[in-house]
């Protein structure tokens, strides 16, 4: 698998520790894997300004779509009915949002190395 080198390259808004973490993870595939994992984690993967711009939208219209998002459905639950924990919760998620994509995204990544591994 060889999309110029590196095909992690092309994901938006990618950060050194991602890139370092999916090509540790994928390390001990085969092509066909790698091809496969890569284009079920591209699917799976949030950006951390699609995580920023979710929580901008908690501000003015519903608080929690953020965590809705990120697959996180108790949470969500619970802001959207505290108003975003007052809107101190939203402004944490606001400053951290690269942090819950990153760690999403980590997720998601596991998850499609299982697939990718033990699917073919």
């Amino acid at each position: 698998m060889d999309f110029q080198n590196n095909p992690y390259m092309s994901l938006s808004g990618i950060s050194a520790e991602e890139l370092s973490m999916l090509q540790q993870g994928t390390a001990g595939l085969t092509d066909d894997q790698k091809k496969h994992f890569f284009m079920i984690y591209s699917s799976k993967r949030r950006t951390p300004q699609e995580v920023l711009i979710y929580t901008l939208l908690g501000f003015g219209f519903v608080a929690g779509v953020q965590r809705f998002m990120l697959g996180q459905i108790g949470m969500g639950l619970l802001f959207f009915f505290t108003g975003g924990f007052c809107l101190i919760g939203t402004i944490i998620d606001l400053v951290n949002h690269k942090k819950l994509a990153l760690e999403y995204n980590q997720k998601m990544a596991f998850e499609s190395f299982q697939l990718s591994k033990f699917g073919n």
